[in-house]
């Protein structure tokens, strides 16, 4: 080729020891080139996680547009930064020999806080974190950026930090392992991890036959395959899937991992297959990562990276948050914390005439201190349609059930039998019920049957509606947040203390977690 090939790399050392290794291999078989260096925006922005940034390709962007622009003729880049669906007319010409496929771990002193609760590791990679959390859960992970060598230089600089996660390619490459630095061969890397891609327009056939000479056949099968996987699994550098290929005695050997990103949760695939039958090796095991519920895993992993829309003030089950319309992105923690109390059975006659429930949490605090055979209550009452299942599959006969306490005490004024009433009921209890009875001469004897204490934190302004179960919820999230946005309330008492600080308050047609859902299902669509 008479003219001199433009090898565009990103501007740091690493991607410049990469070109140079491409540049030195085609110049070996003859060929003038010349590096072009172009900055990227991951080279740019230092200061926030990748995951954060929000950019699908974001070191392989820059030079994808360049290429375009024709001011390179091919770009060089790590495969496991390269997107598994390249821009229109950009093509992947050729992979280079894979270098060491590990991460490792870089760590100051000794190793001995691998065996401790409490350390701190850095890494910015969901991957790496998951994985990381997964064997080690009770470690601290903290986001690290930049070059190879600012990383280094930060480990050693932050005094708090155990150690910090590398790519061994990348520390080998440039010569700057350390001799406290350990391989994990536990953790499954990035798809292509290690591995040193070339990049060519679709339509220069010339460029493309000249980067087929260096191409190495056996990396090109493993990550092809790694990529696949990734691919069918809807991942990105943004999601924590590891996969990794490699042939030994004519049998290409797959195992692949996708997770939680707190790592509490992951789904694993081992696989091997004849070489030249491996085609449907990357399908085969996505599918049955699917299978074993990985689409929920990763829709899980989809919704946490966007940015909350609507908050609960009880912590969701994962059926709970899978009912959300896919426009709202919902976050949960629990304000209100329950702890039940001893009842000696002095306080009352387990024999007691009437009763009022008006929770679950009493039933479990009743049930911790009694058999079911003790509590021979002859007329219960419930609020609640829930409390009242509960309470007949765990207790006996509910008499009677009204949708909240106001209702109840309306019904028991017109209807109990007698004049006496006992009310099993929290430290934070419903004024409204004991009152309503006072006043029309039914004598409630209340008894702390559960403490509910308050476990309010303070959420994000940004958030566009908070989701309401009972009055103590509300009054937990007013202690570290100010009124804004839609309240969604479970019933009319949770929603009368909602008005004292909500302009919108929206109650459910049914007292359900589910029926609240849908309030705020029908408020997006």
């Amino acid at each position: 080729m008479a003219k001199t090939i433009r090898i565009g790399t990103r501007d740091s050392d690493l991607a410049r020891y990469q070109a140079k290794v491409v540049q030195h291999q085609l110049e070996h078989l003859g060929h003038k080139t010349i590096l072009v260096p172009v900055k990227s925006t991951g080279d740019v922005i230092l200061d926030k996680p990748l995951y954060e940034l929000g950019i699908t390709g974001i070191f392989t962007r820059t030079l994808d547009i360049a290429m375009l622009n024709n001011e390179v003729d091919i770009a060089v880049h790590s495969l496991k930064d390269v997107p598994t669906a390249l821009p229109k007319g950009i093509v992947q010409a050729a992979v280079l020999k894979r270098g060491n496929v590990r991460d490792t771990l870089v760590y100051k002193n000794n190793e001995e806080f691998l065996a401790a609760k409490d350390a701190v590791i850095a890494t910015s990679s969901l991957r790496r974190r998951a994985q990381w959390l997964n064997r080690y859960p009770t470690h601290k992970i903290e986001d690290i950026r930049g070059n190879v060598n600012t990383r280094l230089e930060k480990l050693e600089q932050t005094k708090h930090w155990n150690g910090a996660i590398f790519a061994a390619a990348g520390i080998g490459r440039l010569g700057l392992r350390p001799e406290e630095a350990l391989n994990l061969n536990w953790m499954i890397p990035a798809p292509a991890q290690g591995t040193i891609m070339i990049a060519a327009l679709e339509h220069d056939e010339e460029i493309r036959a000249i980067c087929a000479e260096i191409n190495d056949h056996e990396t090109e099968i493993c990550t092809t395959i790694e990529r696949e996987f990734l691919n069918r699994l809807e991942g990105g550098c943004t999601a924590p899937i590891g996969a990794l290929a490699f042939i030994k005695e004519e049998e290409v050997n797959f195992e692949g991992i996708l997770l939680s990103t707190d790592g509490t949760k992951k789904i694993t695939v081992k696989k091997t297959k004849k070489l030249g039958s491996h085609h449907d090796l990357a399908k085969w095991s996505a599918d049955y990562v699917i299978e074993k519920g990985g689409k929920r895993l990763m829709d899980t992993v989809k919704q946490s990276q966007r940015k909350p829309t609507v908050f609960s003030t009880k912590l969701f089950t994962e059926d709970q948050r899978l009912l959300f319309h896919e426009k709202v992105v919902a976050q949960s923690h629990d304000f209100i914390k329950i702890s039940l109390n001893r009842i000696p059975p002095r306080h009352f006659k387990t024999e007691t005439e009437n009763v009022i429930i008006t929770s679950k949490n009493a039933v479990e605090a009743l049930l911790t201190n009694f058999s079911a055979i003790e509590l021979q209550f002859k007329n219960i009452y419930c609020v609640g349609r829930r409390t009242k299942r509960l309470v007949e599959q765990r207790i006996g006969k509910v008499k009677h059930t009204e949708k909240n306490a106001e209702k109840l005490a309306h019904y028991l004024v017109e209807y109990i039998e007698g004049t006496e009433v006992t009310y099993f009921c929290s430290n934070l209890r419903l004024d409204d019920l004991p009152r309503i009875l006072d006043e029309n001469n039914i004598n409630v004897t209340e008894i702390e049957a559960y403490q509910t204490k308050f476990n309010s934190k303070k959420i994000d302004d940004t958030i566009e509606g908070v989701l309401f179960y009972s009055p103590s919820t509300v009054k937990s999230y007013k202690q570290n947040n100010t009124a804004n946005g839609i309240a969604y309330c479970i019933g009319e008492t949770t929603a009368k203390e909602a008005r004292k600080h909500f302009k919108d308050v929206r109650v459910a047609k049914i007292p359900t977690v589910e029926s609240v859902i849908e309030l705020v299902n029908e408020h997006y669509v």
